[in-house]
């Protein structure tokens, strides 16, 4: 969960770095898949009885709170790669 975590950002960074809008675009991708691969990690871990179904709610909810705004940079991007 902590690898998967931290991949976010540092995709995010890497993809910023690039100063090139195709490769920010695949960078956030990844880092869309790495949230949606904690969500994996959460469903596993409440499933072993290591976290409580409302703390999976609630840590589900802000995850996709963050898909939703990687959403639209990924969005800003693409259209920002069009001007």
């Amino acid at each position: 969960m902590i690898r998967a975590s931290r991949s976010v950002t540092a995709n995010i960074a890497e993809g910023f770095g690039r100063f090139h809008y195709q490769e920010s675009i695949q960078f956030c991708r990844q880092a869309r898949g790495s949230l949606y691969e904690l969500i994996d990690h959460l469903h596993v871990a409440n499933e072993q009885n290591w976290v409580s179904e409302e703390s999976l709610t609630k840590q589900r909810e802000k995850i996709l709170r963050g898909v939703k705004i990687l959403n639209g940079f990924i969005r800003y991007l693409s259209q920002s790669k069009g001007r």
